[in-house]
């Protein structure tokens, strides 16, 4: 079994729990995902399933976008609703929209960030989570990553317990923490803030209304029809223009042969190879030498 399967991942899950779950369901261990969602967001998790993990890498690269909702007026440990309150100070009065408009303009582009401590990336060979379970600190390595958009969609203060709610949507870079982001927002907007919730609406070319559940795929599988649901290899480098190769040219690639750019009638940087309509390999313009050569086989059959 080989594709890709985006799926919709629960709240209350790991992406991890979603990987052992599918290896069940499909009696297979060649599975991965591409791109972590914490426990608490939910949302597009493409899956890639036998020959299409492969792909992992490219589906990670492509922009994603979710929604969610800042909470101003305290902060965690963890800068979402999992951890422990650290910092609260009342907001006295409303946010005007005008003012948070403003600040987001401030994280839109290209920016730095610094991965919270309650965070997967790893430092000297451990997770940045047990470094802060066990009360330690590490200095994190900064982050530089796009903000293509950062839209305010709705705001509403409570003058009762003096917090204001900021619902908002990004579209960002691999690699972004939108948690970071919005407690950022909020410091700009004189605050400590928090995410009160998150949903990831789009990753690695998905979006949410093609997402399977858990159940939707062990209902497929259980009616046979589960390969109705697998999306082909090709799914991921829709970005690369792609030539389909003679009889002649798959036996050269078979066995990482270079190919000329007059052979293939292209002068594109990198292209994805075809033979009967499955692709192959992934090719790259080496300059230098004059020739494609391979960044990526996928199949060699």
């Amino acid at each position: 079994m080989d594709g890709i399967i985006p799926l919709y991942k629960e709240r209350g899950m790991t992406s991890f729990d979603c990987v052992s779950r599918l290896r069940r369901i499909l009696h297979t261990k060649k599975i991965g995902h591409s791109g972590t969602l914490d426990p608490s967001v939910d949302g597009v998790l493409p899956i890639c399933v036998g020959s299409a993990t492969k792909v992992v890498p490219y589906l990670m690269a492509s922009g994603k976008n979710y929604q969610g909702e800042l909470l101003v007026g305290e902060a965690t440990t963890t800068e979402d609703l999992d951890g422990e309150i650290i910092v609260a100070q009342p907001v006295t009065d409303e946010i005007p929209a005008a003012a948070i408009q403003e600040q987001m303009a401030t994280l839109t582009g290209k920016i730095t960030q610094i991965p919270p401590m309650y965070s997967a990336v790893k430092v000297k060979g451990k997770r940045l989570y047990e470094y802060a379970r066990a009360g330690e600190t590490v200095e994190r390595p900064v982050r530089h990553v796009t903000v293509d958009k950062f839209e305010l969609l709705g705001s509403k203060y409570d003058p009762t317990v003096k917090q204001q709610r900021i619902r908002f949507n990004v579209v960002c870079s691999k690699g972004t923490y939108v948690r970071t982001l919005v407690v950022e927002l909020a410091k700009r907007l004189g605050y400590p803030g928090t995410m009160s919730w998150l949903t990831r609406l789009a990753s690695g070319g998905f979006t949410l209304d093609q997402t399977l559940s858990l159940t939707d795929v062990q209902d497929a599988v259980t009616a046979g029809t589960i390969n109705h649901y697998l999306y082909p290899l090709d799914y991921a480098l829709h970005d690369y223009p792609a030539v389909d190769l003679t009889d002649t040219q798959w036996r050269a690639v078979q066995n990482g042969g270079w190919l000329k750019p007059a052979e293939l009638a292209t002068d594109a940087v990198e292209l994805v190879l075809k033979y009967n309509k499955q692709v192959k390999a992934l090719y790259h313009l080496d300059q230098q030498q004059g020739a494609y050569k391979p960044t990526k086989m996928f199949s060699t059959k």
